[in-house]
């Protein structure tokens, strides 16, 4: 498997995703970073996590609800506590959470084939949390999701182990204390497990931003004087939904005199002639998602619009250029221009401007790029990680900017990009205008006084 995309279904005359490989390469990894660390075992309550560990998946409402959870120790598989009948749901459709390839929590009574056997308790079991405290202190529901946790840690030896946990709500840590439980950060142990992607998380990645292709496609097309960002957001979450996306995280859309600074935030703003446009699309294929801007001028372009265009693509290739097995976050920043140099005091105030980040189940895992932090604490690149890098510059004119982002697979010998919507040059969308002596030209101000002598007050006009 790797950057080649063959269609979003499954079918039986073509290799294509392999699922049962997905969950089993990701699992295999998230335990061979446990066992490399000093934890007993890892609690999720955030949902990119869980989806890892168990391959599971109950819609995107919850996602910001930290209701379920689910437990992985060093001698065991997973163990998942879910919502209501969800948990009835995958004993029924998730055959995976019955099996265990661990000696501990097998049925010592039941056959098995190979290397993997049936399971001596369901992995799949009812159990909710605080609901962010919605459930009132005194149902003691924290206290029941800590006794869960305590029993498996005793019954397969770990108690006395520090548990690693991601995300998690006061009252549950401060239950999990109570009942002698060592609580450390565990999130590093997640994320340093799908640092580097499987062939098959390549492929969900690349099929992902290919549907994002279309969606650019559609808005080339939609722009013009007149519409809002709101439609354009609109239109792009219609089209994603429509070729099979599981979830619209987000769709930036940014226009004219909202570009500088960079509000991070769309609006009902009309879009006017001569606007600059940018876009960041973030979405999800089966769990991988996408960060993928791009930038466009409405009707027309200005000398400033496509000046700061061509200085965020100079960055950004002379960023890509040094992607390669054995090259350092710091290595990419680098190349990158320093806060104060587009009107930021430091780097912290220009954060995730000149970026870069892991791209997988969630869009910002490892690396980071950011002469925030890149120079002093550098990470090496290696064959199998994806990640997004994208570059901003403000236009001349004070209003004006052009962000850029692609989607970068490292190879064995270097790299290859995943977002193919043309932006090696600034794309003009909306009507082509004609005039008495042929076309408007495309680039030009949208005042229209700058586009002549007289109007620019030069001498002798």
């Amino acid at each position: 498997m790797g950057t080649a995309t063959r269609g979003t279904n499954a079918v039986d005359w073509e290799e294509r995703v392999d699922f049962d490989r997905l969950r089993s390469e990701r699992l295999a990894r998230l335990k061979a970073q446990l066992a490399t660390s000093e934890l007993g075992a890892v609690l999720a309550f955030d949902f990119s996590n869980i989806r890892y560990m168990t391959s599971t998946h109950i819609g995107t409402w919850a996602m910001d609800k930290l209701i379920r959870f689910s437990l992985l120790t060093r001698v065991t598989d997973p163990i998942m506590w879910d919502f209501g009948s969800a948990a009835k749901h995958h004993s029924l459709f998730n055959p995976w959470l019955d099996l265990t390839t661990a000696e501990a929590d097998a049925d010592p009574h039941a056959p098995h084939h190979g290397a993997v056997r049936p399971r001596a308790e369901s992995g799949s079991r009812a159990g909710i949390s605080t609901l962010r405290g919605a459930f009132s202190p005194d149902s003691e529901i924290a206290d029941r999701v800590a006794a869960k946790i305590k029993r498996e840690l005793e019954k397969f030896g770990v108690q006395n182990e520090p548990l690693g946990v991601d995300v998690i709500e006061l009252p549950i840590l401060f239950a999990l204390q109570k009942l002698g439980i060592e609580v450390v950060d565990g999130q590093q142990v997640f994320l340093e497990a799908r640092r580097v992607k499987t062939g098959d998380e390549i492929s969900l990645l690349t099929q992902a931003a290919s549907m994002v292709d279309a969606a650019y496609e559609d808005l080339y097309e939609f722009l013009k004087p007149g519409v809002r960002e709101n439609e354009c957001v609109g239109l792009v979450s219609k089209k994603l939904y429509d070729l099979g996306s599981e979830y619209v995280e987000g769709v930036n859309a940014i226009s004219g005199e909202r570009c500088s600074p960079h509000p991070h935030v769309f609006s009902d703003r009309l879009i006017r002639p001569g606007d600059p446009a940018f876009f960041d699309i973030l979405h999800s294929f089966n769990g991988y998602r996408t960060c993928y801007y791009r930038t466009f001028a409405v009707g027309s372009a200005s000398s400033a619009q496509h000046d700061a265009y061509k200085r965020a693509r100079e960055y950004m290739d002379r960023a890509i250029a040094l992607v390669k097995p054995g090259a350092t976050t710091a290595d990419i920043v680098k190349v990158w221009p320093k806060a104060e140099e587009f009107g930021f005091p430091d780097e912290e105030a220009a954060f995730a401007l000149q970026y870069g980040h892991g791209v997988g189940l969630s869009i910002w895992e490892k690396p980071i790029f950011s002469r925030l932090v890149s120079l002093e604490h550098p990470e090496t690149l290696v064959e199998g990680m994806v990640f997004a890098l994208e570059t901003y510059w403000p236009s001349a004119d004070g209003w004006g900017a052009a962000r850029i982002e692609e989607e970068i697979v490292v190879t064995a010998t270097g790299c290859q990009i995943i977002t193919k919507f043309p932006a090696e040059d600034l794309l003009v969308a909306g009507k082509r205008y004609f005039t008495v002596g042929g076309a408007l030209p495309n680039l030009r101000d949208s005042q229209s006084h700058l586009n002549t002598a007289a109007g620019r007050g030069e001498e002798g006009a």
